[in-house]
């Protein structure tokens, strides 16, 4: 099994998505409405959530296995005394002992172990940069590896002989050698110069490093390039399980700094080169099955459900072992004979593997929780994190694919037995196509026999993911508020079959729009204590556009408040991350051909219909729906004279709700509920 680290396996949010088993929802959703935060008996009575518990949450990543499955390292992350940074460490569980905290700086992540398992490698931002370093699993201090002048490393893979490192490296196509400094001049202007279609992403404009492969040699301490300076981005890269080969995947097409939808898998033996013989399409995740063989997840175009193909280099021709899938794999390892993946199941993040020589894939466990960061030895050991509405993120261990798996982690439990948490009651609807929907109702935490009590729609974003019963800080505060939460995962979802997800494209605002507003229809049906003159609505992303869109279409909520939404999808097409080539297949044609479509579903033609309260939330530094999104929505909510408010947010991306400055995204929380406080019935 190769021992990868992947810089962009950091999560950018704390706390992904996790689900509670359906056998204890009845009792965990009775038990919710038994308890009120207005009559604590005493101090162990479990009290109601606030944003500001966000300051004391643990989020746990990064989980990797040894090679013999006895020891599994993972980071810890908290939030900082400043409240404006996070903290990572590296920890270890090692022969069913209790875990142990293996590094003190507070910037340490990706770990991984060699192959012989006496040494941990790891990614620490200590000692000025981030540098890769090396300790010993018997202990001692860290050991500095490897540490750029240019470039950052993006993964490191270890060779099967531990005596030479694959590096992905962005830098500079025309740096030779990465460990000189560059020189340094102060005569150039301070511009950027833009000729790609793809010319930014968030956290600002791209240059032109590109992602390439590269060899450290641990003994000689040298570094070389293996694909040369490359005008392309490459990754996904491993070794064979002999280390004589490696795979990775490439889009080497002559548009794909224009944003074309491509894709291939090669492989390096030393200096002979070959892409694989795949179909036209985008390949890519390769994962070695044998020394010979590999596995690829392959896509005809950006819009098509997935394939899983086994390849055989011995004669150069390929395998379809999973057809039209209706899950998308991600985290691909293979172990234990078979290849295993997590993906989107309905609300959970489950656990499936394939039988390459049976094809087909089959479910493993993990309904009713999500399983993230999940990593398997060869032996079956297994190590995930996981986590839902009523249990902070937990480490799980299982010492065979079999197994149910213990958790070794206790870092939330203070917390969590101090609060009053409610799981999801869930049930289901259709829309008007005769989808069957899950409708997700979070009840408030006391609900007494003819009393009315306010509901809050909330849309997530998208529209693809999806959202089931993670742990979500934001559900339980509006629920410790007094609302009801309901929520669905509306067409265009993933986790629902590759035609439910499709039904969105060149419908925005329409089948989204229906299926949000048919979960809330059928909560009103479904619970005659949710008070129909106090909905509220909120989302962000595609969630805030929806939340946008509702208030043209109708006026039953009383307040609103939309967060890095789109109101125009013709000044949005034009200053966003994606290219041309992208908004042509998503609406169908670019704006001079299509151009109906994308005003016609712009929330800002309708904005004169608006009479609902909206607060919007926006950052500066978005650069998925620019800032001007959400001005062009307070100017037309101020010209037509609609109460409004645009809070934005200094410095902050798209990512705000889940990964921003922790001070930040707690006032993003209290202010939404503020807000909805403020238009609420007393």
């Amino acid at each position: 099994m190769n021992r990868t680290i992947s810089l962009n396996s950091i999560s950018a949010a704390l706390f992904s998505a996790a689900l509670l088993s359906t056998a204890a929802l009845s009792t965990a959703v009775l038990s919710s409405t038994l308890i009120s935060g207005a009559a604590l008996a005493n101090d162990n009575t479990p009290r109601l959530v606030t944003a500001e518990d966000y300051y004391r949450m643990v989020d746990l990543g990064d989980v990797q296995i040894s090679a013999d499955g006895q020891s599994v390292a993972f980071v810890k992350t908290t939030v900082g005394e400043d409240k404006r940074s996070r903290n990572s460490t590296i920890w270890v569980h090692r022969n069913n002992e209790p875990v142990l905290q293996f590094t003190r700086e507070k910037s340490d992540f990706s770990p991984v172990f060699t192959n012989d398992g006496k040494q941990l490698l790891f990614l620490s931002g200590r000692d000025s940069g981030t540098a890769l370093y090396s300790i010993s699993l018997s202990g001692g201090e860290a050991q500095e590896l490897l540490r750029l002048q240019q470039g950052s490393i993006s993964s490191v893979s270890i060779h099967p002989n531990d005596q030479e490192l694959l590096l992905t490296v962005r830098v500079d196509p025309e740096v030779e050698n990465p460990l000189e400094k560059a020189a340094e001049s102060d005569d150039k202007p301070d511009i950027s110069v833009i000729t790609n279609a793809v010319y930014k992403r968030q956290g600002g404009y791209l240059n032109e490093d590109r992602t390439g492969l590269w060899r450290y040699n641990l003994a000689e301490k040298t570094l070389a390039t293996i694909t040369g300076n490359s005008k392309w981005h490459e990754g996904s890269a491993s070794y064979s399980p002999n280390g004589e080969c490696i795979a990775f995947a490439s889009n080497r097409h002559p548009e794909a700094d224009e944003g074309y939808f491509a894709s291939s898998v090669f492989v390096r033996c030393g200096n002979d080169e070959r892409e694989l013989a795949t179909p036209i399409g985008h390949a890519g995740t390769p994962v070695w099955t044998s020394n010979s063989s590999l596995v690829y997840v392959y896509r005809e175009s950006s819009y098509a459900a997935p394939n899983l193909h086994h390849y055989d280099l011995s004669i150069d021709a390929y395998q379809v072992v999973a057809e039209a899938m209706n899950h998308s794999p991600a985290q691909l390892q293979f172990a234990d004979n078979k290849l295993w993946f997590t993906t989107d199941d309905r609300g959970s993040r489950t656990l499936y593997n394939v039988d390459l020589d049976r094809g087909g894939y089959q479910y493993v466990s993990g309904r009713g929780w999500s399983k993230g960061s999940f990593a398997i030895a060869n032996n079956g050991a297994m190590a995930w994190v996981e986590h839902n509405e009523i249990t902070l993120p937990r480490l799980v261990y299982a010492a065979a694919s079999n197994d149910e798996g213990i958790v070794i982690t206790d870092f939330n439990d203070a917390l969590q037995s101090e609060l009053d948490l409610a799981a999801y009651e869930v049930f289901q609807t259709e829309n008007e196509r005769g989808d069957i929907l899950d409708v997700f109702m979070l009840r408030p935490p006391l609900v007494v026999q003819g009393e009315r009590y306010p509901v809050i729609l909330n849309i997530k974003g998208g529209p693809g993911g999806m959202w089931g019963h993670q742990w979500f800080h934001e559900m339980q505060l509006m629920r410790a508020r007094g609302y009801a939460v309901v929520f669905v995962n509306y067409r265009g979802s993933s986790g629902y079959g590759q035609d439910f997800a499709e039904q969105v494209r060149l419908d925005y605002g329409g089948a989204d729009f229906r299926d949000n507003i048919a979960a809330l229809d059928a909560a009103f049906n479904h619970y005659n204590w949710l008070d129909e003159d106090q909905q509220f609505i909120t989302g962000g992303s595609h969630g805030g556009f929806l939340t946008n869109w509702a208030t043209t279409q109708t006026n039953r909520f009383r307040a609103a408040v939309t967060q890095r939404s789109v109101s125009n999808w013709i000044s949005e097409a034009g200053t966003q991350t994606f290219p041309p080539l992208a908004m042509i297949e998503e609406f169908g044609g670019s704006i001079w051909d299509n151009y109906a479509y994308y005003w016609g579903r712009s929330p800002l033609k309708y904005a004169y219909r608006v009479r609902t309260p909206t607060l919007i939330i926006h950052s500066n530094h978005d650069h998925i729906t620019p800032i001007g999104q959400g001005e062009e929505w307070f100017f037309a909510l101020k010209a037509n004279n609609v109460p409004v408010e645009l809070v934005v947010f200094d410095r902050e991306g798209h990512g705000l709700s889940r990964g921003g400055k922790p001070i930040n995204l707690v006032e993003r929380l209290n202010r939404i509920v503020a807000w909805f406080d403020r238009y609420k019935h007393q």
